[in-house]
Order: structure tokens, then C-alpha cells, then sequence
């Protein structure tokens, strides 16, 4: 039984890690409809950018973050602008070949600066851990969950209780709509493409912080990324936290009770149950949204 709630305690506090990259996708799909499967490659660009900024400046890896978020937050807007935006007519279906061409030449550029060696970070927080009670937690997750509840109620506080999270929510619900009463739908779009990169950023340390990564890992990341999307609802910022903390419990309790061997393939199956039972997701809708 203690490994048990061992293994909950530690899929708790490394949930946070997947929510924290998993809420920019579904920002960006809920008022874009863009399908950003170079997420992934995103996370591990901002993974690179703490790593450069602690190894090269000495910069402690969630100061950094001051740096990398609005790094990441321009360079997302610029991609918006660049090549996204030709494409509006046509975003859902041409955004999975375009971002998908992004992370290539992420991965390729990454490749040829830092070669395709594992990377791991180093810190103290990273190499010590606390004792509570009768487990032991690594201090790093623990700050990691304290950064994605602060993001996650940052986004919160921006979306309802701003005049720009009153236009991203319309345009979230009708883009068309929202045009009609004089939002501007395209500078709404580049911020809320400018804040999922930012987001990556986040992800991107706490993920390289937890696990050595390389810029090949950006496969494994986007499909659990896509995974989490479509089961907490595609578009849904709730659906993303609730799906985001419930694989890595599955994966974690999995482990413990049966095999590391199973651990993944129990999540996709609980996926595919989901999906059979409630097509949209936990928190999605099955009619699509007016444009």
C-alpha cells in the first residue's frame, strides 16, 4: 500500500510538468484551431535555453525562466506571424504539416549546436530531496508543482479577469463573433501563440530539470501532448490540468503494481475507453465551433 500512495504522491507532483506543457497546445487549439504538434519540440528548444543559460551564465534554472519565457513568447509570436497566419483558411488540417515542419527544423537546428547526446541538469534541488513522513521526494518536483499551480492560476486569473482573457474567450467560442464586435481575432491569435511557446518554455526546464532529453525527444513529449489534449477535450484548459495529472498517476501506479514495461500502454488504453464512451473528451464538445 505505501508504494502504492508513493506512486500517486510522485504522479501528483509530476503531472504538473505535463500540464504545464499541454496547456499551451490546447490554448493555442481552443482559440486557434491550430493543431501545434511541434509543441514538443518547443518544450525541448526551452529545455535548451535553461540548460544554455545555467551551464554558460550560471543561472538558476528557475530564474531563467525570466529570460526564456519572454524569449520564447517573441519567438512564438514571430511564428505565428511567419507562418501560421498565410495558412487561416485552411489552419486545421494545413497547421498539423506546417507546425509539424517547425519541429524538424527545431530538432535539426538543436541537433547540429548540441549533437544528439542525452543532456541532464544539474542544481541542488534537482539532486537532493526531502523526507516526508515516510517518503522521500525530490525537491525539484516539488517546485516544479509549485510553478505549474502558479502558471496554472496565472493563465486562470488572465482569462477571466482581464479584457484580453474577455476576447480570448470569445474568440475561443465564435471567431467570427468575436470579429463582429470588434475584436481583433489576428492579435488575439499571435499573443495566445505567443503564450503556448512561453508555456513550453516553462514545461521545457521543469521537463529537462526531471529527465536527460535530447532533441529527438520531441516524439515522445508531443505524443503524450496529444494524448492528454484529446482526453481532457481538445480546446479544454480544465480538460488539460485533469488529463495532465491522471496519466502520470496511471503511468506511476501502473509501474509499482504491475510493470514499467505496461505503464504507458494502460494509459492509452484507458484513452481509447474514454474516447468509445465520451468522444469529445472529458470536458469537450462534440459540435465544433462556428468560425
Amino acid at each position: 500500500m505505501r508504494i502504492v500512495i508513493d506512486a500517486i504522491i510522485t504522479g501528483v507532483l509530476s503531472g504538473g510538468i505535463y500540464v504545464l506543457m499541454a496547456l499551451g497546445l490546447t490554448l493555442i487549439f481552443g482559440v486557434m484551431d491550430i493543431i501545434n504538434v511541434g509543441q514538443g519540440a518547443l518544450v525541448i528548444l526551452g529545455a535548451y535555453l535553461s540548460y544554455v543559460l545555467q551551464q554558460h551564465l550560471h543561472i538558476d534554472l528557475f530564474l531563467g525562466l525570466l529570460i526564456t519565457m519572454p524569449v520564447m513568447f517573441a519567438f512564438g509570436v514571430a511564428l505565428e506571424a511567419a507562418f501560421v497566419r498565410p495558412i487561416r483558411w485552411e489552419r486545421t488540417t494545413l497547421s498539423i504539416l506546417i507546425t509539424f515542419a517547425i519541429a524538424l527544423l527545431i530538432q535539426g537546428a538543436l541537433s547540429l549546436v548540441f549533437s544528439t547526446n542525452l543532456v541532464q541538469m544539474h542544481a541542488w534541488y534537482v539532486d537532493h530531496s526531502v523526507k516526508i513522513g515516510s517518503f522521500y521526494l525530490a525537491w525539484v518536483y516539488i517546485f516544479d508543482f509549485l510553478l505549474s499551480a502558479v502558471l496554472v492560476i496565472g493563465l486562470y486569473l488572465l482569462l477571466n479577469r482581464t479584457r484580453f482573457g474577455a476576447s480570448l474567450r470569445a474568440s475561443m467560442q465564435n471567431r467570427t463573433a468575436a470579429q463582429l464586435v470588434g475584436i481583433d481575432v489576428e492579435r488575439v491569435s499571435a499573443i495566445t501563440f505567443g503564450i503556448g511557446v512561453a508555456l513550453a518554455a516553462a514545461g521545457g526546464m521543469a521537463y529537462g530539470a526531471t529527465t536527460s532529453f535530447n532533441p529527438n525527444s520531441q516524439y515522445d513529449l508531443i505524443s503524450r501532448l496529444l494524448a492528454i489534449i484529446i482526453l481532457g477535450g481538445m480546446g479544454s484548459l480544465r480538460g488539460a490540468v485533469v488529463a495532465g495529472f491522471g496519466m502520470l498517476v496511471i503511468e506511476d501506479v501502473t509501474s509499482v503494481v504491475w510493470s514499467p514495461v505496461w505503464a504507458s500502454t494502460v494509459f492509452y488504453m484507458a484513452l481509447v475507453v474514454v474516447l468509445v464512451v465520451r468522444p469529445q473528451g472529458l470536458f469537450g464538445r462534440l459540435a465544433g465551433r462556428r468560425q
